[in-house]
């Protein structure tokens, strides 16, 4: 009779181990549904339509109204192991000066790298580039008369 109890407590701690090492999912964020984000019409729908429409952004951009950033990840924990991010969603809303979406990106991460998922555009024919841009695009403009005078 003991040896019997001996075995089922072993085997109730053995599926105690078993469960405990099962991989546990964490989404964070919110990422508006594709079914959402298609009735944000570019060139017609307003910054001010947005919240009735796809609710609040995660982020804004660092200049006012330069854009809505919706971004949501799902992170894997397995025991003691550091969590491990296993997929991200993100999607950008540009505005034009006046307040109307010009622009909705859609980027995911596969294998470490950024891709664009979808992309809708109106194409205003100017070129805007960021204040990250200009310092990267200046980074091999440099030359060392110019710093040692």
């Amino acid at each position: 009779m003991a040896v019997i109890r001996h075995l089922l407590i072993m085997a109730v701690a053995a599926c105690l181990a078993l469960a405990a090492c099962a991989p546990v999912y964490r989404n964070h964020g919110y990422v508006p549904p594709e079914l959402d984000l298609q009735q944000v019409v570019v060139g017609e729908t307003t910054v001010d339509q947005l919240p009735d429409l796809i609710g609040r952004p995660t982020a804004q951009g660092l200049l006012t109204g330069s854009g809505w950033f919706y971004v949501g990840s799902r992170w894997k924990h397995f025991g003691a192991a550091e969590p491990e991010e296993v997929n991200r969603e993100v999607v950008a809303i540009s505005f034009t000066q006046g307040g109307v979406v010009s622009n909705v990106e859609r980027f995911g991460l596969e294998q470490g790298r950024v891709v664009t998922l979808s992309r809708r555009v109106t194409d205003t024919g100017i070129t805007e580039i960021s204040l990250i841009g200009q310092l990267l695009g200046n980074l091999g403009n440099f030359q060392a008369g110019d710093i040692i005078e």
